[in-house]
């Protein structure tokens, strides 16, 4: 894998934006996950599908739309907080280690490659901007 990756090029970017969080405790925290997350009835992910699923808080009743067959699903039947820890997430709120959980986290297909400018460019700034309308001050990514 680390062959593979380290030929990859990747983009500079001039000015790349960053904000400085408030603390983690006063933090408003959302997930976007590379699970390739659904609800039922949703479209099914195709391959290289740079789209993305929105899932409100409360939402249990995903379903994991991974397209690998080489993907091992048995985590996520087990416990969807595998791949989507939405329920430590609300934990760790009701405890005070952060301010608060957003109403609404993300949901992309992983295992990407030719389609990363088009996340970037499209449905990346999609998500950014919600993450922003949500007053989103840290977001946990989960690479799946």
């Amino acid at each position: 894998m680390r062959s593979i990756v380290e030929g990859e090029s990747c983009p500079a970017f001039e000015n790349p934006a960053f904000n400085t969080p408030p603390p983690l405790n006063e933090a408003k925290v959302a997930i976007v996950t590379t699970a390739g997350l659904r609800h039922e009835g949703d479209p099914s992910w195709q391959l290289r599908d740079p789209s993305f699923r929105v899932f409100a808080s409360d939402d249990r009743d995903l379903q994991l739309g991974h397209i690998s067959p080489n993907f091992d699903r048995s985590g996520f039947i087990v416990d969807l907080n595998v791949v989507y820890p939405i329920d430590r997430l609300n934990e760790l709120a009701e405890q005070g280690v952060i301010g608060s959980v957003a109403p609404r986290h993300y949901s992309f297909m992983g295992a990407q490659n030719d389609t990363v400018f088009t996340i970037l460019m499209d449905s990346g700034k999609a998500v950014a901007k919600m993450l922003k309308d949500d007053e989103v001050d840290v977001v946990l990514l989960t690479p799946v």
